[in-house]
């Protein structure tokens, strides 16, 4: 068998699907929302999340790292509607001048009165059927950000988009076979509203949409009184929240613990939530499971 001459060796090799295969240098704003983007882009994309596993998006503080990560990305991704209020800080002092992603773009949003003021929920992918959203915008920006790949963005995208409409259609009818007046639970704060909106389960909680939110003694007093009046039996901690109030609460009411939830971050890589698909199945059989 002859070789081929050198220079045509290399012309072949420099022309494989492998040699021209683009990787696409990612940054998302939490952890959810880097796991879409690993799951759409595939092969094709490297992400890095600024708020890691277990943390919580509302008080995270960048370093000069997360700095440097942005002024090297090509693409940034963001949930948007209040969630990340550090991140046009944290773009500036970058110096990233590429395209800022909102994923939540197109979501009907729901509003709340916090304080005074109406505020707008930033918790949209706690509904799958808004994850459908974000999945779909994050695999129009890959398209955008690298058209050579295109067919396998639209590819993955488009069979991890029929899993979250699984889930979403497997969500509403575990709650439809649950009586309305057992769906109803305690959690540390409001990060649920869109999940209860879409799914029929209303949820209670000490703080409002953000952890840096502080209830006032009346509140938690009310509140309370609400729980028993309700005869609400079940009490969540999340895993990115400190426990101590919602479980004082609970103290007061006798209510009992259902497990962790993971409404804006998953877990480490060996737990229970290590995925967006992950954490929502967790999600919803804790919940339905503390109902029955």
């Amino acid at each position: 068998m002859k070789k081929l001459p050198m220079a045509l060796a290399l012309a072949a090799l420099l022309s494989s699907p492998l040699a021209l295969a683009k990787t696409v240098e990612t940054v998302a704003s939490f952890s959810v929302l880097a796991d879409i983007v690993q799951q759409v882009g595939g092969e094709h994309v490297r992400v890095r999340s600024l708020v890691g596993p277990n943390g919580d998006p509302h008080s995270f503080e960048p370093t000069p790292q997360d700095s440097l990560a942005l002024s090297k990305a090509q693409v940034v991704f963001v949930s948007g509607l209040g969630l990340e209020g550090w991140m046009d800080r944290l773009v500036t002092a970058s110096g990233y001048q590429g395209k800022v992603v909102v994923a939540s773009k197109g979501i009907d949003t729901r509003q709340m009165a916090e304080d005074g003021e109406t505020i707008t929920d930033p918790h949209g992918w706690n509904s799958m059927h808004n994850g459908v959203v974000y999945a779909t915008n994050v695999m129009n920006a890959l398209i955008a950000a690298d058209p050579d790949d295109a067919d396998y963005f639209r590819q993955h995208g488009a069979a991890y988009i029929s899993q979250l409409n699984q889930l979403d259609s497997w969500a509403q009818q575990t709650f439809a076979a649950i009586p309305e007046t057992k769906r109803k639970v305690l959690t540390s704060h409001d990060a649920f509203g869109y999940f209860g909106q879409r799914y029929g389960v209303r949820f209670l909680a000490p703080v409002g949409f953000s952890t840096e939110s502080e209830a006032s003694a009346s509140d938690v007093a009310a509140l309370i009184k609400q729980l028993k009046a309700e005869k609400i039996h079940a009490w969540f901690i999340e895993n990115q929240t400190d426990p101590r109030l919602v479980k004082q609460i609970a103290a007061a009411t006798g209510a009992q613990q259902g497990g962790e939830l993971y409404p804006e971050a998953l877990s480490e890589k060996d737990g229970p939530a290590a995925s967006y698909i992950a954490a929502f199945k967790h999600n919803v059989t804790a919940i339905a499971g503390s109902m029955k």
